[in-house]
């Protein structure tokens, strides 16, 4: 599992993604396009994440959702500003497909716990950040099992899970799983929330890894 983990893995992320590229350009044409004229001119939506090691870089993914602001310059909720086009996207993941260069620039694989937002990171437990131990992935163990439907504490439950059990056989499950639930649109949004709800962290006797680093 260790080779797999530390060498083949990457070796076939990059060779897979590259395949992605050269079938899925025209799709990735088309969709670019349509952002551009759905979007007012802006097609990638790019933001900081945390990666292996809770490393920074920059994750891409076609925009979903418009940049109106309120009278005081405040961005607008996301279920305001989530377009038909935004929905389509994010239920067929289509939005995700520029995340392929990230696994071709090494800062990703196809399969792990999705990248979270660098803010997040004072947040974890000891526990929960264990899913930093491997790449960030397009789709992940916490996909396929729910998705956006289930609690933060859930997905981190799976994410450590998958940390735990990694191995070539469960990465090509979850690649075959993802494909259904890409089909079916399952647990897209958060129940009453139009994407997924900020985690604010977990109240919990056990020291969060901040306070852990700050001892």
């Amino acid at each position: 599992m260790t080779c797999y983990c530390a060498y083949f893995k990457s070796i076939l992320d990059f060779v897979l993604a590259s395949f992605a590229v050269m079938f899925l350009w025209p799709v990735g044409l088309l969709l670019a396009l349509l952002c551009y004229i759905f979007f007012q001119g802006k097609i990638l939506f790019k933001q900081e994440r945390s990666g292996l090691n809770a490393k920074p870089f920059v994750i891409y993914k076609f925009c979903t959702m418009l940049n109106t602001c309120d009278s005081k310059g405040n961005l607008l909720p996301d279920a305001v500003r989530l377009t038909k086009f935004g929905k389509f996207l994010r239920r067929t993941s289509l939005d995700e497909l520029p995340e392929i260069f990230n696994v071709l620039k090494g800062e990703m694989s196809l399969i792990g716990p999705r990248p979270l937002p660098m803010k997040y990171l004072p947040r974890y437990t000891i526990e929960q950040f264990k899913r930093y131990s491997v790449k960030p992935g397009i789709t992940g163990w916490a996909q396929i099992n729910g998705r956006n439907s289930i609690s933060w504490e859930e997905k981190f439950k799976y994410d450590v899970w998958y940390v735990d059990n990694l191995s070539f056989l469960l990465d090509v499950k979850i690649l075959f799983l993802t494909v259904n639930k890409v089909i079916t649109g399952c647990g897209v949004s958060a129940l009453s929330h139009a994407t997924m709800t900020e985690f604010l962290g977990i109240d919990s006797n056990e020291r969060n890894v901040q306070r852990e680093l700050n001892e």
